[in-house]
Order: C-alpha cells, then structure tokens, then sequence
C-alpha cells in the first residue's frame, strides 16, 4: 500500500494508522533498548575499581556510550529513509546484544570502553523505531502515537539509573549488562513478528544522505528551533539529575544508594505527560502547551532550589519539595520533546529518519553541557549553583520558544 508518509509498508493496521497493539509493541521497546544508556552513571566507581580505571577515566564509561549514541544519531539513524526499516531495526538491534553482552563479559579497560562505544552506537536503533511509528500512523493521530512512543523511551531514560544501582547492588554490575542483553534478545525476536515491513521512497548514496542533514537543517527552522528548545530543557534535565544523587547523599537527607533509586522512580512519574502532550499536539494546542512546559521547567528550578537548601521546613518536607521538583521537570521536558518531536514528523516524510536524528543530535548536545556544567556548579557553588544554572537554561527555553512565535507551532504543516 502506497503511504502518504514516504514509504510503503507491506502489511495493513487499522484505518487509523498504527494499532494499539503495535504501540505498545513500539514503547516497550524503546524503553528496554535505551536502559543501556545512562545505566552506567552511578555504577562508574564500582565499575572503575574493578577494571583498574583511575577516577579520572572511570567517567569515560558513560561519556564513550553517549558519544557512541550520537554517533549512531548522526550516521546510522539516516539510513531509515532508504533502507527497509524493519531489516535496518532488527540488524542494529542483534549489534546491540553483542556489544552488551560484550560489556557484560569485558576482562580488560579497553574492551569495556570500547564495548561501551558500541552499545551507544547501537542504542541508536530506538531513534529508528520512533519515526517508524510516525510514519505507520495517520496524520491525526501521529502526535498521539509519537507521545505513547515517547512515554516508554522516557520510562526507559528516568528507570535507568535507579534499575542499574539495584541489580548491580543485589547481583553486581557484570549481571546487570547480560541481563540486559537478554531483554534487548527477546526484544528482537518480538519485533520481528509484529513490525511491519516498512520501505522508505528515498533514493540516493549514503554520502549523499549524510551530505543533505546540513541543507535540511538550514531549510526547516521548526526543526531548528524545536531542537533548540529541546536542547535548553535537556540541559535542565541533565544539570538537576546528575547533581541530585550528590545532595540526596548530604544531611539533611543522608540517603544511601537504596534510597537514590527510590527517589529516581518517583520522579519517573513525569513521564505520564508524553501521550496528554501528544494529543495536544494533535488537537492544535502546541503553542500554549509549550509555553506549559517551559514554565514547569522554571518552576521545577525554583522549587529544587527551596527544597535542597532545606530552609523551608523539616528534611521531609525539603525531600518532598525535591520530589515534585524533579516530577515537574520531568513533566516540562517530556511534554516539550513530545511536542518538538510532533512538529518535526510533519515536516518532511521522504527525510523523517535524518529530521528525527538531527532533532535528537543537537537536544542530546544540550544535556551533554548541562551534564558538564552540573559538575562545574557543584564544585565551585554547590546545589545552589546547581539550581542556578539549571533554572538559566530553562529561561533560555523560554527565549528560543519566543524569538519566533510564527515557527513555534508545528500546526501549519496539517493545515491547522
């Protein structure tokens, strides 16, 4: 059947587009795929004593998975506007289990760095699934799709770290990355009964598609500024989350690994908001919904900085107030991608793997500076700083969101 979204698929859904069935199928997987990414943060000093690596290169065991993703971002993801998706999904998908499973049994530094690199490089296959899923849907639902998606991938993102400090706790770090290879496994083999055969209209040289990111990039300035955007919330996201460990860890709060975790879980709650915000979208709302987001965002900032000083009342109270801080930030950032990844799916459906993996490439830049300067700010002025630099980034969201009110609103693109 021939699409209207680029491609042709070779079997049939519901007259809506993608079945809820296969929605499912889509979240599920992203949110298992992506466990590996950051799984390795609060593991690098376990990690670093037991492989010889010095505190100054343990760091290098996320920071190399993160350069891997978007590595496979920029030059792998592409490939879904040329390849038939479901043999690319599934070839990278197999590459994702080898490389964990090589993780799982490195003996030396190099071979886990290097097992590292290629596991980002293979994760990269959930940013193949997402725009999958766009295309499979009709257009008015595709915000409703791309939302539900979302919400498994950002499951997957906030579960992470808090699934990772208790296998590892309970079973040791080396389980922990073959257990996850097995679920990537299983994964695999249930995707290649549901997923459609999907074969994109795009025709070319690989060097010609890598060669046209940088003219979609300078023609679509919704995809500019929905990155940019996105890009300012991350950074946000990565300066609170990677700094709260450290203030959960002081008195007043004092808590151990056990109860960062559980903290971690509660805040997954903001993930609630991808499918509310995707249907947003769809309903025509992007604008003021986005303005939400940001201002959960701010707020969020605001609220992290009252509870964390501990000025507002007993250590239950701050730790409570630190909770909807991180719940609401969540909210924010989830809500502003599910938005941003609406509006780029409708811009071009013959580009829309190179769209989705640009958007993702230069937002996940955003949480890499937040990531480096959250570091920074700790150090030089504690969670206060923190606090400060996280609330900046949102206000620059704010800003982006602003200087072009015209291109805010990905609307236009469906005759809304």
């Amino acid at each position: 059947m021939t699409m209207g979204t680029g491609g042709t698929r070779e079997t049939s859904d519901d007259t809506l587009g993608i079945g809820k069935r296969l929605t499912v199928v889509f979240a599920v997987a992203v949110g298992v795929v992506v466990l590996a990414l950051f799984a390795s943060q609060p593991l690098v000093g376990i990690i670093g004593r037991q492989l010889g690596l010095s505190a100054d290169l343990s760091g290098l065991a996320t920071t190399l998975t993160l350069l891997g993703y978007a590595t496979g971002l920029i030059l792998l993801v592409p490939l879904t506007d040329i390849i038939e998706n479901r043999r690319l999904i599934l070839t990278t998908l197999v590459a994702n289990v080898c490389s964990l499973l090589s993780l799982a049994s490195a003996s030396t530094r190099v071979t886990f760095l290097i097992a590292s690199f290629l596991v980002g490089l293979s994760i990269s296959a959930i940013q193949m699934l997402v725009p999958v899923a766009a295309s499979l849907s009709s257009e008015a639902r595709r915000g409703r799709t791309v939302g539900n998606v979302m919400s498994g991938l950002m499951l997957g993102i906030l579960f992470s770290r808090p699934i990772a400090s208790l296998v590892t706790e309970a079973f040791g770090w080396r389980t922990l990355y073959g257990m996850l290879g097995l679920a990537v496994a299983i994964l695999a083999f249930v995707l290649a009964l549901f997923i459609p055969a999907f074969r994109p209209s795009g025709r070319g040289s690989y060097l010609q598609l890598i060669g046209s990111l940088g003219t979609i990039l300078k023609q679509e300035p919704i995809l500019r500024r929905r990155a940019a955007s996105q890009a300012m919330c991350m950074a946000t996201f990565s300066v609170f989350w990677t700094a709260i460990a450290l203030r959960l860890a002081q008195a007043p709060f004092e808590l151990g690994q056990t109860g960062i975790a559980l903290f971690a879980l509660a805040g997954a709650a903001g993930a609630v908001v991808a499918p509310i915000a995707g249907r947003a979208g769809d309903r025509g709302h992007t604008r003021p919904a986005t303005a939400l987001a940001h201002v959960a965002v701010i707020a969020a900032m605001v609220l992290a900085y009252l509870g964390g000083t501990a000025t507002i009342g007993s250590s239950t109270v701050s730790l409570a107030v630190l909770l909807v801080a991180a719940v609401l930030l969540d909210l924010g950032v989830i809500a502003d991608q599910t938005l941003g990844r609406r509006a780029i799916n409708l811009l071009r459906p013959e580009a829309r793997g190179r769209t989705n993996g640009l958007f993702t490439g230069l937002f996940f830049l955003g949480g890499a500076a937040g990531s480096a300067l959250s570091g920074f700010a700790w150090n030089a002025w504690g969670w206060q700083g923190v606090c400060v630099v996280g609330l900046v980034f949102g206000v620059a969201a704010i800003g982006v969101s602003l200087s072009d009110r015209s291109h805010l609103n990905g609307d236009h693109c469906v005759g809304k």
